[in-house]
């Protein structure tokens, strides 16, 4: 029989599993070797994606991605992994944003890069990347990428480990959702015209 010790390290045990479940959660196993949406023709066809072809030599004006995730390739479903390619135009940014479903590990391919995350405690991590180097910014946390270039472009590729990383714009999110501004103007101990000026700047 159990003495009341082992019963008490044994249910701190299971708090502590039920506990950490969410924050170890991924996307989830799958019990066959692929998954197919119904009535969907299962060949090579369905394990390509080509829309990245259009990356090749492009030169848009603006920071663009260019993604493959399984709402561009369902084929990703179950296997925990996506991509994205990013064109960085020269002195472009790429905001603040977080990926609350998965880290990302990003390859620089040409030109340079300054990039950095915060943590949970608020300490900042920066680092200047150069034409072959990666970086992992961790799972949820809000980070940045900036061309400091003003003359050429960088180009970087990004693997996520899931099928659906998910993206959140901190811009975007904050000041271009439906948060009346007096609650913003009071978030950040500022005043309302404040607000609207930045709200205006995002929009034009």
């Amino acid at each position: 029989m159990a003495s009341k010790y082992e019963s008490f390290l044994l249910l701190l045990a299971l708090i502590t599993l039920f506990t950490l479940r969410p924050s170890l959660a991924a996307d989830p196993d799958t019990l066959s070797d692929f998954i197919a949406p119904p009535n969907t023709t299962v060949d090579g066809e369905f394990f390509t994606y080509t829309g990245l072809r259009s990356f090749i030599g492009a030169t848009p004006p603006n920071f663009t991605v260019y993604k493959a995730t399984m709402a561009q390739l369902p084929a990703l479903n179950g296997q925990s992994v996506s991509y994205a390619a990013l064109f960085y135009p020269p002195g472009s940014v790429n905001p603040t944003h977080t990926h609350p479903r998965a880290s990302e590990l990003l390859f620089l391919l040409v030109g340079c890069l300054e990039v950095g995350f915060v943590d949970t405690t608020n300490h900042l991590f920066t680092q200047t990347l150069q034409q072959g180097d990666i970086f992992v910014f961790p799972k949820g946390l809000v980070h940045y990428q900036y061309n400091p270039d003003g003359q050429n472009p960088a180009i970087a590729l990004s693997a996520f480990g899931s099928a659906s990383a998910g993206t959140v714009s901190i811009p975007t999110a904050v000041f271009n959702t439906s948060i009346d501004d007096p609650i913003l103007a009071a978030s950040f101990k500022t005043d309302v015209a404040t607000i609207r000026q930045l709200k205006y700047g995002l929009s034009h």
